[in-house]
């Protein structure tokens, strides 16, 4: 169904959030597993040259045949050329939607027929850089699950439309270094420990010298903070998509292993002073009446730590995820029930994070 008026987040499958849940593997350093794949239609300009009346005709006729893809059964269809910024703005914190679909990338304008179908754990971004891209999220370390339902998708879907696919190249896609499989996978994976043992710079460069790039909690174009990391493959042209996963796999079961060497050394060696550190953090949180984005999300890391090392007793995984998205700024304009200034979200964002915390952190001494 598509969507009129301010957005009603409980029409979302699960809110669009199971991945939160932290009930995937690793679940404690790694938030969430994402997989995408980049795919376009035959007879179609790719999106950036195709006008507005060409993007709203494969809107629709890509919402025909998802209605007959029975992993979307029962998705909602949200249009974003129709949506107001902070419902847009909203979706892209919960890891929904891109920043360039949502048009909060200045160089990326809102596009005409901009539009997510988003079902349980699995969703399809329309005409965002591609015509789509099928998106599968589960929490943890999870790439094959995540596969496995972004595969599926790609099945159904593709006995319905006409995929654009060179029998040389793979899947044609509009920026080069998707083209092939079209897929990209990645973590939401979080650091501390290597980032205070100062680690973090070699692990990063090691990274890269294995065909993964690193970015901020949002992808591409933002900051790290928090000491939270997406990992990512960086090419897909010439390799499979089992060798794309088992790389990735490799590589960030590598990183999770340095993580808690590290978290062990900090505890070795440094003790009193981390477990001092970490519990400066969480009374910040529970005591400060106003939090800017940057300080939540660093004395958050440090709780998450905290909770981690089994320091800080009687917090969830859970509920430090769900800070983790909820207190940002969209969601706490919709919270409140208005759009918020600076100030008047910090002022909110504190109120929120302490409220979370009495109730679901009730057991922390």
């Amino acid at each position: 169904m598509t969507r009129q008026g301010p957005l009603d987040l409980s029409l979302l499958p699960d809110g669009g959030v199971r991945w939160l849940d932290a009930s995937g593997p690793n679940a404690d350093i790694v938030i969430s597993t994402r997989l995408r794949l980049a795919r376009n239609l035959v007879g179609y300009a790719f999106t950036g040259r195709a006008r507005d009346g060409e993007r709203l005709r494969m809107l629709a006729q890509v919402k025909e045949a998802l209605a007959h893809v029975p992993i979307l059964d029962g998705s909602v269809l949200l249009r974003l050329d129709e949506s107001a910024q902070l419902d847009r703005q909203l979706l892209h914190e919960r890891h929904l939607v891109s920043k360039e679909l949502a048009g909060l990338d200045p160089q990326h304008p809102l596009r005409t027929g901009a539009a997510v179908f988003l079902g349980e754990q699995v969703g399809v971004l329309v005409n965002e850089e591609d015509h789509l891209r099928l998106q599968a999220m589960r929490s943890g370390f999870d790439v094959p699950a995540a596969f496995a339902m972004a595969s599926r998708m790609d099945r159904e879907l593709g006995e319905r439309v006409p995929f654009a696919f060179h029998k040389e190249f793979g899947f044609l896609t509009a920026c080069p270094t998707n083209v092939g499989t079209g897929l990209r996978a990645s973590v939401l994976i979080h650091l501390p420990g290597l980032v205070l043992t100062k680690e973090i710079g070699k692990v990063l460069a090691g990274l890269q010298q294995m065909g993964l790039t690193y970015r901020g909690l949002y992808g591409e174009g933002s900051e790290v903070v928090g000491n939270f990391f997406q990992l990512s493959n960086q090419t897909t042209l010439g390799r499979s998509e089992e060798e794309l996963q088992d790389l990735l796999v490799r590589v960030v079961r590598h990183v999770i292993e340095r993580e808690e060497e590290a978290r062990r050394v900090l505890v070795r060696d440094a003790g009193y002073i981390i477990e001092d550190k970490l519990w400066r953090a969480y009374g910040t949180l529970r005591f400060a009446r106003s939090l800017s984005f940057e300080e939540a999300m660093n004395f958050l890391s440090g709780v998450r730590l905290g909770v981690g090392l089994k320091l800080i007793p009687g917090l969830s995984v859970y509920t430090l995820n769900k800070l983790l998205i909820f207190a940002q700024s969209a969601h706490l304009a919709h919270l409140e029930g208005r759009a918020l200034t600076d100030s008047e979200s910090n002022l909110a964002r504190a109120r929120y994070v302490r409220q979370v915390l009495a109730t679901e952190g009730s057991g922390v001494e």
